[in-house]
């Protein structure tokens, strides 16, 4: 019998190419006369896009996995400044920057995304400390709305277009068996994989297409809607401790674990995998991720982005209690080191053996 329970996350979105700084006014407006903050990557982008409003500040330091002291210095520029909103305008650390702030504040935040990365859509915020990636789950950081305009992303680079979509894909592969995952997740997921899986090798073939943007916006969205509520899964615990731990990039680590956690966990979940598999046009959920991944040159090895073959041991010791008690597949330590020995060395997931 069909039997759960799902929270819908309360969310305003506007998807519009093209309008991007009227739609962001018009959020901003909607919160009366504001005393703004904004956070960017790129001050210029900020710039463009902050039409129509006079920000009291523009705060523009932002890094990766969100260092503690980055998190603690915004917050004392939004206070001493007397913020009543925060508008952020970036990638994914640029959205977490903003979480962190409104974590202890419990300010309202904007997001106008310019990747892929889908932190927008979720409550799940992540602070790095001394080589240690925290992550919580807090319904203050989930951004009020989403300013979603394809022209932003028409300009970043196809390297940075490929990982970031990859990343989504995760985010959809990973809602399907994640600990709070239901019927409305799955269905969420597998039309965000779809339509990234779609989109992604338009980007790469002509990066300035803005169909193939706007089908990659809409699946990442819809991707981290479905992760937002069913939580973490194997994939994403893994991704979170390595890149606090290592400072590895995001987006590019999440691209190369995403198909050694798919073929592990694929077996033991085969309705997950025909579904994933639909979803990528394939008949075999591994083989279809490999296709997409050769078409798009996806980043294939952990020991190419800074990851040394001595963290490996480490790495297991950090990986392992967090594994999520509900994978479908049950994670030992042998059968997690060569997981991450594999990511580690590039090996093709789909040329190796499956249980």
């Amino acid at each position: 019998m069909l039997e759960f329970a799902h929270d819908t996350l309360a969310q305003r979105v506007l998807f519009a190419s093209g309008r991007a700084a009227e739609n962001l006014r018009s959020e901003v407006a909607r919160f009366g006369s504001p005393t703004v903050m904004v956070i960017a990557d790129k001050p210029e982008t900020a710039a463009a896009l902050c039409r129509g409003f006079e920000p009291a500040l523009v705060h523009t330091d932002v890094a990766p996995h969100v260092p503690v002291e980055k998190a603690e210095e915004a917050r004392a520029a939004a206070r001493n400044h007397g913020v009543d909103l925060l508008v952020c305008i970036g990638g994914g650390s640029t959205t977490g920057l903003a979480k962190a702030v409104a974590l202890t504040s419990g300010l309202p935040v904007i997001a106008v995304p310019t990747t892929y990365a889908g932190s927008e859509a979720t409550p799940v915020w992540g602070l790095t400390e001394a080589a240690r990636k925290t992550t919580g789950v807090d319904a203050r950081v989930l951004p009020a709305a989403v300013v979603y305009d394809a022209t932003l992303l028409a300009t970043l680079p196809v390297e940075s277009s490929v990982a970031s979509g990859l990343n989504a894909v995760a985010h959809g592969v990973d809602a399907m068996w994640a600990p709070r995952t239901d019927p409305i997740n799955q269905a969420l997921a597998v039309e965000g994989v779809r339509a990234l899986a779609a989109g992604l090798p338009v980007v790469k073939a002509d990066p300035g297409d803005l169909a193939g943007h706007e089908q990659c916006l809409y699946g990442a969205y819809l991707s981290a809607v479905a992760f937002a509520s069913a939580g973490s899964g194997l994939h994403h615990k893994v991704c979170h401790v390595l890149g606090g731990a290592y400072d590895l990039p995001h987006a590019r680590t999440h691209a190369v674990v995403l198909p050694h956690v798919l073929a592990y966990n694929a077996p033991a979940a085969p309705e997950a995998a025909r579904r994933i598999a639909s979803a990528l046009g394939a008949t075999d959920p591994v083989r279809g991720l490999a296709a997409l991944r050769r078409t798009l040159d996806a980043p294939v090895a952990l020991r190419d982005h800074g990851m040394r073959e001595s963290d490996l041991d480490e790495a297991v010791d950090l990986v392992l209690p967090v594994v999520p008690e509900s994978n479908p597949r049950p994670v030992t330590r042998e059968s997690l080191a060569a997981l991450l020995r594999n990511a580690w060395t590039g090996a093709d997931p789909a040329e190796e053996p499956r249980p």
